[in-house]
């Protein structure tokens, strides 16, 4: 069964970004890094997430679900949580 794709909308500097690449990274698990200040297109895909179009990141979608800077443990609730569907 194929895994939910998961994308991290942040940047570069951010230090709430590099700390969930690490996660990710640990957790042996693939997702795209979408560095919404190097790129307008990533950037325009954040906005479109959010009613008030703000670059809001770090944030991360895993399939539809869409999290806010969320913490380790709620991440990885929804990580086992999306895996099992």
């Amino acid at each position: 069964m194929a895994h939910p794709v998961i994308k991290l909308y942040g940047a570069e500097r951010c230090h709430k970004t590099k700390h969930y690449q690490t996660f990710f990274d640990k957790q042996n698990l693939e997702y795209l890094f979408l560095d919404v200040e190097a790129d307008n297109e990533f950037a325009e895909e954040l906005r479109n997430l959010y009613e008030n179009r703000k670059l809001n990141f770090p944030t991360i979608t895993i399939g539809e679900k869409k999290l806010r800077n969320p913490s380790d443990k709620e991440l990885l609730k929804w990580l086992k949580k999306l895996e099992s569907v």
